[in-house]
């Protein structure tokens, strides 16, 4: 069963949200959990002036997926940053090049879920999961989002990102908030419960 983290980040704070998704699916007996990165569509100079570049070397090493890449997936589990409430061009780069798979139904019946950050607190996390969601849906993927038992999101004891849409992470207006634990054992739980039940999907 193959479990596929695919995630773009700029600044790390996803990509380490990433890592924590899939540490929680590779726990499912007989996940075979695989990180990629999706491809940076803004020029190296723009980086530059937008300080991200050294962000960015820390999972360099990563492969950058493909449309192949999801269509041999049994899970999906999608990492991408808020903008302005949607999902970054780059992630939508990817998926508006899945025609082929949608002809195909290449994705029919594939568990989808969706993680997500944002600079503040209300920045629009829930919309960018929900908004990701219909593409998904158009493909025909099972959604997957993070439920209750995961009682970790209903914290008020700390500033803390989760909802039962998925797992996600408050960057700070200046992105030097990384992940804390509590939004990490979320995104451990969302990796777990998506592998689960792709697991259960699989037969």
């Amino acid at each position: 069963m193959k479990v596929h983290v695919v995630f773009y980040s700029m600044y790390g704070h996803i990509w380490k949200m990433a890592e924590a998704v899939a540490e929680g699916a590779r726990e499912v007996n007989g996940a075979q959990v695989k990180l990629f990165q999706v491809e940076e569509t803004l020029p190296e100079e723009v980086l530059k002036k937008m300080n991200a570049l050294e962000a960015r070397k820390k999972f360099a090493h990563l492969p950058v997926a493909t449309v192949d890449d999801l269509a041999t997936a049994d899970a999906i589990i999608f990492g991408t940053p808020t903008r302005f409430g949607n999902m970054t061009a780059q992630m939508r780069a990817l998926l508006d090049a899945t025609g082929g798979l949608w002809m195909k139904g290449s994705l029919i019946g594939k568990a989808g879920s969706v993680f997500t950050s944002s600079a503040t607190q209300h920045g629009g996390q829930e919309s960018t999961i929900l908004s990701f969601h219909i593409t998904l849906l158009h493909h025909g993927m099972v959604i997957v989002g993070m439920p209750y038992s995961e009682a970790r999101q209903m914290t008020v004891a700390e500033i803390s990102g989760g909802s039962p849409y998925g797992a996600s992470t408050i960057a700070g207006h200046d992105g030097s908030r990384m992940p804390s634990e509590n939004e990490l054992a979320m995104a451990r739980f969302q990796g777990r419960h998506v592998a689960g039940i792709a697991k259960k999907l699989a037969g």
